[in-house]
């Protein structure tokens, strides 16, 4: 494929990219908000009062958590710069209002527009960034071909890339090759990440570590969920399975029922479910009640409401509480891991030092996996049976539960630093 056909084809497609994004906006109105800037039209540009303008691109909720650190990193260190962060969903928009909202107007926030030359070239003159600093694994190549025409420097930061995402790239052979050229500088998570970026074709490659390690809790999050704990019951053990993709919750669910049949989990045990995805609140909110299982929804606990004794799953139905609900945790168990989708991001449990267990596709996030097996502060499960057998362990075992948080925490501060690694190597950027 060369470049040429990859643009006819975007533009070919563009009447049903914005078909799917409306029929999307039923269930997310989100994504029926904002369309001119998917199509790089912002109107009259307003009075930008700093002189230097950062452009951080991060997809959804995963990569503007982890771009949290590097964003207060660099306000920081160019106390006149501002901002531009960019993402693709409404989820990833909301995060980074809720995250950013105290810095004022020196975060803008914008959706990425449509990976067109004439989209992105707007989208450049209207902002006039410096730098260009996409979060993990997003490679837009008319995007990196009109940065390397307008002179901004393209960073891929906290990257990371599985052997299977590097198989599909290579299929694409030199249309992949060239987009990976036109990328200046790779902050790589781990060495494998950076030795599969370096198959790519890319000359600058550093290992910076995750830049996840470096998230600070807030401590109002944390409050929170010492307030949920207390609505759940102070003394009621709870197994929290986070982050949850379809195909996972209905074996949770049954697991879950069989365990408190068989005693395999305490009698008392209740299940904080956190579906990765709002749009299936509702459903998955059915699959509980289909099995008979007394539930009530994080929405519902406001104004102190408890959680009545005889409700066995919590449904986990807000945006940006994660933190909270660890804190109010005993185990968690961190979704997308049970199917074939890779897993999701452990260090947050960690770092609020509560015992981890993951199933067995984990291939996202490969390393940090590894390392906080290794580091006793995670353990796998084989499936959502397995997964409720451990957990029935360590929510009797109240000394090899905190010796296993203890380890989970060590694990997530020995490996912090990623971000003040990342940014002594950006390209030097003066106001």
């Amino acid at each position: 494929m060369t470049r040429f056909l990859y643009t006819l084809v975007w533009w070919l497609a563009l009447p049903l990219v914005l078909l799917r994004l409306w029929l999307r906006g039923r269930q997310e109105p989100g994504y029926r908000q904002h369309w001119n800037e998917r199509l790089g039209l912002y109107g009259r540009r307003a009075a930008n009062d700093e002189p230097l303008t950062i452009w951080v691109h991060a997809v959804s909720v995963g990569e503007t958590r982890a771009a949290e650190p590097l964003v207060d990193a660099l306000l920081k260190h160019y106390p006149r710069g501002r901002i531009v962060l960019t993402h693709m969903t409404p989820t990833g928009r909301a995060t980074g209002k809720s995250l950013f909202g105290k810095h004022g107007a020196r975060v803008v926030q914008s959706y990425l527009p449509y990976d067109m030359p004439a989209l992105v070239g707007r989208f450049i003159r209207h902002f006039e960034p410096r730098v260009c600093i996409l979060m993990e694994t997003e490679v837009w190549p008319n995007l990196i071909a009109e940065c390397g025409r307008r002179k901004v420097p393209v960073v891929l930061a906290n990257a990371r890339l599985s052997e299977r995402s590097l198989r599909k790239a290579q299929k694409l052979g030199k249309f992949m090759r060239d987009a990976a050229a036109g990328i200046g500088l790779v902050a790589a998570q781990t060495e494998d990440d950076a030795a599969r970026v370096r198959q790519l074709g890319v000359a600058n490659v550093a290992v910076t570590g995750s830049i996840k390690f470096d998230v600070v809790v807030p401590p109002a999050l944390v409050s929170l969920g010492t307030q949920l704990r207390n609505q759940f019951g102070a003394g009621r053990p709870v197994l929290l399975c986070a982050s949850t993709r379809e195909g996972e919750e209905e074996p949770i669910l049954d697991a879950f029922g069989n365990a408190l049949s068989a005693g395999t989990l305490p009698a008392d045990t209740l299940l904080l479910l956190v579906p990765r995805h709002p749009q299936r609140f509702e459903a998955v909110e059915a699959m509980v009640r289909e099995r008979s299982l007394p539930v009530q929804r994080r929405s519902q606990l406001t104004g102190g409401a408890r959680v009545g004794p005889e409700t066995r799953v919590v449904l986990g139905d807000s945006m940006g509480e994660m933190f909270a609900y660890y804190a109010a945790c005993d185990v968690a168990f961190i979704g997308g891991s049970l199917m074939p989708l890779g897993g999701q991001n452990l260090i947050e449990a960690a770092a609020l030092g509560k015992p981890v267990l993951i199933g067995q596709h984990t291939f996202n996030f490969a390393q940090v996996t590894e390392d906080a097996l290794a580091a006793g502060g995670a353990a796998r499960v084989a499936d959502a049976a397995d997964l409720m057998t451990q957990a029935g362990r360590l929510l009797t075992d109240a000394e090899g539960r905190a010796g296993m948080g203890r380890n989970a925490l060590a694990f997530a501060n020995q490996h912090r630093g990623a971000t003040a690694r990342t940014l002594a190597l950006l390209p030097a950027l003066s106001d």
